[in-house]
């Protein structure tokens, strides 16, 4: 966990010139090409320490894995990963996240709201019955409202030029390409190393634990 709770001198210089400079302009400069140089390369060109690359990569860009540093071309997206983390500090609190204040149930009305307001409809109570396709391409759903206030459900049909869903609304058209392992644990005491935090997200990458992805722990208190 060393690589996580370090001062940072290096990585506030780096952010520094992130914000303040043309960064592609920047690293012209330093001879590298940002559209096709490596992560790996701009922390070479920075000096940055093991540990401080896998806070950078893990906890600010938030990558799974280390395949980032070596892929050409990707530098940008890491740039911009870091740069959004460094923007989101201080902006609504300590965190650069934010959590809905009575929990994950906000979320879905949050969504009926922002909809509302772009004149989307939101419709409670509706089974999907039927994805329908053109060829190989979902252009619309089948659906039934149900609990009309005593009245029959209603069966309807759409069309829409997306469908965003759950992978479940479209079997024999998604594969597999990985698993996440999720655990719960009830605690009755703050974790170690956290300044007694009643809620905190903890990053262990993938190197310091010798897997091939990372992992994520996060701790809510019991108002969460």
């Amino acid at each position: 966990m060393s690589g996580l709770a370090l001062s940072m001198p290096r990585t506030l210089q780096a952010t520094r010139v992130n914000r303040h400079y043309v960064f592609e302009s920047w690293l012209t400069e330093v001879g590298l090409n940002i559209n096709s140089c490596t992560m790996k390369e701009v922390y070479d060109k920075f000096g940055l320490e093991t540990g401080t690359r896998d806070f950078i990569g893990h906890a600010m860009a938030l990558y799974q894995t280390d395949a980032y540093l070596t892929e050409k071309g990707a530098a940008p997206e890491a740039i911009e990963r870091i740069r959004l983390y460094g923007n989101s500090v201080s902006r609504y609190g300590k965190s650069p996240y934010i959590y809905p204040l009575y929990g994950l149930g906000e979320l879905p009305q949050g969504f009926a709201r922002l909809s509302a307001i772009y004149g989307g409809t939101y419709m409670l109570n509706t089974n999907i019955d039927e994805i329908v396709y053109d060829g190989n391409k979902a252009i619309g759903i089948k659906a039934t409202m149900q609990d009309r206030g005593g009245e029959e459900p209603m069966k309807f049909e759409t069309k829409a030029k997306k469908i965003l869903a759950d992978p479940s609304y479209f079997p024999g058209k998604v594969q597999v390409t990985g698993h996440v392992l999720k655990a719960i644990c009830i605690l009755n005491h703050p974790l170690a190393g956290t300044d007694n935090s009643d809620s905190c997200q903890l990053i262990i990458p993938q190197s310091q634990v010798g897997r091939k992805n990372g992992m994520l722990l996060g701790r809510m208190n019991f108002t969460s």
